[in-house]
């Protein structure tokens, strides 16, 4: 079992920059794809990033590219989003999430039914 535990969020002014931080508990973390969504009121929950376990490679989504960064470190059992020039409409609940071990060091997941474990949720809003 993995347990997911998100921080960091909070009130920032546009343009401003926040970084989330994921912590896991349970084995194997560092066989595991990450991702992070959001999911903002009266909207569905939608992908933002996602990294392969070795930490080798990511993707976003359009809408936040060049401004979100997500990395990891396994040595800590911790997945980071670094989002940059915030905006209003970034304003959301975040989750990060965990898919169950893989064996390629390169694959990672964009589907939220790919992933079988999240965290609670970290509310980040954006004021203009």
């Amino acid at each position: 079992q993995v347990q997911l535990v998100e921080s960091g969020g909070g009130l920032v002014q546009a343009g401003g920059s926040l970084r989330l931080s994921c912590a896991a508990s349970g084995r194997a973390f560092s066989l595991s794809p990450m991702g992070w969504f959001r999911q903002a009121p009266g909207e569905e929950r939608h992908f933002v990033a996602a990294v392969s376990r070795s930490g080798s490679t990511t993707y976003y989504g359009d809408s936040v590219k060049g401004r979100f960064t997500i990395s990891r470190d396994n040595a800590k059992n911790t997945v980071y989003l670094q989002i940059n020039s915030l905006k209003p409409e970034d304003t959301a609940v975040y989750y990060c999430a965990a898919t169950l071990p893989v064996p390629s060091s390169a694959y990672y997941a964009t589907r939220d039914v790919d992933y079988q474990y999240w965290g609670q949720g970290t509310q980040v809003t954006v004021s203009s």
